[in-house]
């Protein structure tokens, strides 16, 4: 496969940014739109763009397929612990009031550690998926 030039140059300059701007919306999503799902989409696109780029093979090296084996199952594990803990203090599955002293501070935490939890599933199961055609072979 040959690859232009051109084309690897500027998605190596564009990586950086996607990724930053991932961070961006992931950390925003809290006060207006965005959050886990549209951040994990951006950084996954991000990962993706810089795999067809420069091949599989590269980019398995920067996000292996064991550590996406574990990030999927470990953002859900983050969003259930979240409601989990909710209910062993009292309160509904997912009541974020009772994750701290006061309900506004629970709230900040609870929204936060369920976007991140969103943010690790989406991003590293679509990466997943990029794995799985990039490496099918052709017959």
């Amino acid at each position: 496969m040959r690859f232009d030039i051109v084309l690897r140059v500027a998605t190596k300059f564009m990586l950086a940014p996607l990724l930053l701007f991932a961070l961006y919306v992931q950390l925003h999503g809290d006060y207006g739109p965005g959050g886990g799902f549209q951040a994990g989409v951006i950084a996954a696109a991000a990962i993706i763009l810089y795999g067809l780029m420069v091949g599989l093979g590269p980019v398995q090296k920067i996000v292996p397929s064991a550590l996406l084996e574990v990030l999927i199952p470990g953002g859900v594990l983050i969003y259930a612990g979240v409601g989990v803990v909710g209910m062993l203090q009292g309160g509904n599955f997912l009541d974020y009031n009772r994750l701290a002293q006061d309900a506004v501070h629970g709230q900040e935490w609870g929204v936060f550690l369920v976007e991140i939890g969103v943010f690790m599933t989406v991003s590293s199961t679509m990466i997943a998926i990029f794995y799985a055609f990039a490496g099918r072979r052709r017959s």
